[in-house]
């Protein structure tokens, strides 16, 4: 098939560092050329791929100090723009940047596939239910809560792959916080956990403008030399701590729609604990590859018993169910079901 893989342009693909979506994405690009699709992706010049790449800008806009990375800046309206345009060339459009997207795609005179790899509010929800050519396929059940009338194909789990992230089967004593410092990402629960069993903890997480106030708040007080932040990490070092850590924290404080993070962990032997909060519990298999929880006490007593999860069964369990074949698996059928009834 002919495929078009609409990616952001605040990281490249794959990102240096953070960017969940933007791994995913290379992950399932990768898989598709492998498997012998005809792949354009769009993303920044700078991106590493081996499908063709066609870019309006030559690096990732957070390089370039672009202001409004997430939002409608000129360069990101233009890829999307030069991505529709060129529809007649494709057998299907996958745009990973809906809602942003979702009125060009649904002019599109290709059939169009649209990820949300973000929470699907009331508000987008509503634009949704009026629009009928993008084929919204959600990345968990939880994510499609209260939408059950927008043009639903199917949900994909995130994958990526995994097999070569090291593990261990034996771990250090420190607790491990990684993504992002925010309210909504819930560091100061972890703090929280950590200072109840006078245990070490690893925060790897990048810090935006917009949290700052937050981290003052909330972070920067609490830190010492048992609780350290050591900023923004590659994904070489994250997966070192990840394979040597006592257990992985997620203690968030909004309904995730899927955390990237918790496949990874998992996949690196480290069992996860985390908040019962939108697709947690899809993600995480409570009582053996980690545990779900309902709060900071009920975390933390799970971390004391941690010992109890198998981790070779968190990363067979994780390279099982959320390979990146297996996630092009589900998006390849997704493709022909849909090219199909567009013909």
């Amino acid at each position: 098939m002919r495929i078009a893989q609409i990616a952001p342009l605040a990281e490249r693909v794959p990102p240096k560092k953070y960017g969940g979506t933007e791994r995913v994405i290379h992950a399932l690009t990768e898989e598709l050329v492998r498997r012998g699709h005809d792949v354009t992706l769009f993303a920044s010049g700078d991106s590493l791929t081996s499908a063709k790449l066609h870019s309006v800008y030559p690096r990732a806009l957070r390089e370039a100090g672009v202001k409004d990375i997430y939002g409608m800046n000129n360069w990101l309206l233009l890829s999307i723009g030069e991505a529709y345009a060129s529809a007649s060339e494709f057998d299907v459009i996958h745009d990973h940047l809906m809602p942003l997207s979702l009125a060009t795609a649904n002019l599109s005179s290709a059939p169009a596939v649209g990820t949300i790899h973000g929470p699907i509010t009331r508000d987008v929800r509503r634009l949704m239910q009026s629009l009928r050519n993008p084929n919204i396929v959600t990345i968990s059940q939880a994510q499609l809560f209260g939408s059950a009338d927008i043009n639903h194909a199917g949900t994909v789990y995130n994958g990526l792959p995994m097999q070569d992230y090291p593990w261990s089967a034996d771990a250090d004593e420190y607790l491990l916080f990684v993504g992002r410092i925010s309210m909504e990402k819930g560091v100061h629960n972890a703090i929280e956990v950590a200072d109840q069993l006078g245990l070490p903890l690893i925060i790897a997480a990048k810090l935006e403008s917009v949290d700052r106030q937050y981290y003052r708040q909330y972070v920067e007080p609490r830190l010492s030399s048992r609780i350290t932040w050591v900023g923004e990490v590659d994904e070489q070092e994250r997966n070192r701590l990840m394979s040597r850590a006592r257990c992985f924290l997620h203690p968030v404080e909004w309904r995730e729609p899927f955390g990237l993070t918790l496949i990874e962990a998992m996949a690196c032997g480290c069992p996860v604990i985390a908040f019962r909060k939108g697709s947690i519990p899809e993600i995480v298999k409570d009582g053996e590859t980690g545990y779900v929880v309902e709060d900071v006490a009920e975390m933390a007593a799970a971390a004391d018993t941690i010992e109890a999860i198998d981790r070779s069964y968190c990363r067979t369990y994780a390279l099982e169910n959320f390979s990146a074949a297996r996630m092009t698996d589900g998006y390849e059928a997704v493709y022909r079901k849909i090219f199909e009834q567009h013909e």
